[in-house]
């Protein structure tokens, strides 16, 4: 059985980034429960084609890249900083550009930051009807952390730590068993 693919995306033009931590952290708390091949990707990774780019065929390389990796994953990872309100526009225009069938029935979990807490319902208000809009399986606990709740760019909330490892588990948990579903069965199980 080949190992499901899991690609993390921080939407964020700067390293390092919480978004980009918090992101890692996910996705390292998922490939601790199982075995899956990890990518994680920032928008930095994409250059400046992703941007300029008003359709598909219009990407620049990297630009596609990261779109065929969305595409191609088992499951992901998303995470964007909350800019008034919302998760960044450059996100959106990324997902615009992804298959509609693409994402279905596979699982997501969500992350943002923000400055304060008055942006923690971002996760349910944005993210989670874009990827309704898909049909993928989204991870139930979503994990949102403001500025306050990092050190010198390391995450420190416990609360927020917790939430950051229920969500790689239930992640985990999900891949394993879309894997198991999709792999072919064997002779001797056929008889």
């Amino acid at each position: 059985m080949t190992r499901p693919r899991l690609v993390g995306l921080s939407a964020n033009v700067q390293r390092p980034s919480k978004t980009r931590t918090l992101v890692d952290l996910i996705v390292r708390e998922a490939a601790a429960r199982g075995p899956v091949e990890t990518r994680v990707f920032d928008f930095v990774d994409a250059g400046t084609g992703l941007g300029a780019a008003w359709t598909r065929d219009q990407l620049s390389l990297p630009a596609r890249r990261l779109v065929e990796a969305i595409e191609e994953a088992d499951g992901l990872v998303v995470g964007s900083p909350v800019y008034k309100g919302s998760y960044t526009g450059l996100f959106k225009h990324l997902f615009d550009l992804v298959d509609p069938a693409a994402l279905a029935g596979k699982p997501v979990a969500i992350a943002a930051t923000g400055g304060g807490p008055r942006h923690a319902l971002v996760v349910e208000h944005s993210f989670r009807p874009l990827f309704g809009f898909f049909g993928a399986l989204q991870v139930p606990v979503t994990v949102y952390a403001s500025d306050s709740e990092f050190t010198d760019g390391a995450l420190t909330d416990q609360g927020v730590r917790e939430r950051v490892g229920l969500a790689g588990s239930l992640l985990a948990d999900l891949l394993a068993h879309r894997a198991a579903a999709d792999a072919p069965l064997s002779l001797a199980a056929a008889r």
